[in-house]
């Protein structure tokens, strides 16, 4: 290889987009809508995962939120960082172990009136072996995890 293909791939492979930080609320790939469009508002209010509506939405933190009606719009936008999920909807058992992954909706608990998103309900399950010990770590890795 020569001399300058060598550099031209090595300049492409550390550009500032490999030094970027993940965003502080997990949307994946092809969304910009905060907990996968469920409203945040319901996990508190019905104690179930409900869909939000494109019909109540509000911008927080750099995404959209969905709500299911007008009230929990209302309610979300009155204190957000109350009812936004803990650690920006990444999966809360992957921070407390010191990396990122995805937060699914239909996998959350409520303690100490925090919403927290688990990866899967396996996931979910080890995290309810001891969610306060999973809860200081987690408070200990965020936000640099996201470096």
């Amino acid at each position: 290889m020569s001399t300058r293909l060598a550099f031209i791939t090595f300049a492409l492979l550390f550009t500032t987009d490999t030094y970027a930080a993940e965003p502080a609320v997990y949307t994946g790939l092809l969304s910009n809508t905060g907990a996968g469009g469920y409203d945040t508002v319901s996990y508190f209010e019905t104690g179930k995962a409900t869909k939000g509506s494109g019909d109540y939405t509000t911008e927080f933190q750099g995404v959209t939120w969905r709500f299911a009606n007008a009230e929990n719009l209302a309610r979300f936008e009155a204190n957000p960082e109350y009812f936004a999920p803990a650690y920006g909807g990444y999966c809360a058992w992957a921070v407390a172990q010191g990396y990122l992954a995805k937060g699914d909706p239909q996998h959350w608990t409520i303690r100490d009136d925090r919403l927290y998103l688990n990866y899967s309900q396996s996931i979910q399950d080890r995290w309810l072996e001891n969610p306060d010990g999973f809860i200081q770590q987690a408070n200990a890795n965020w936000p640099t995890v996201l470096e």
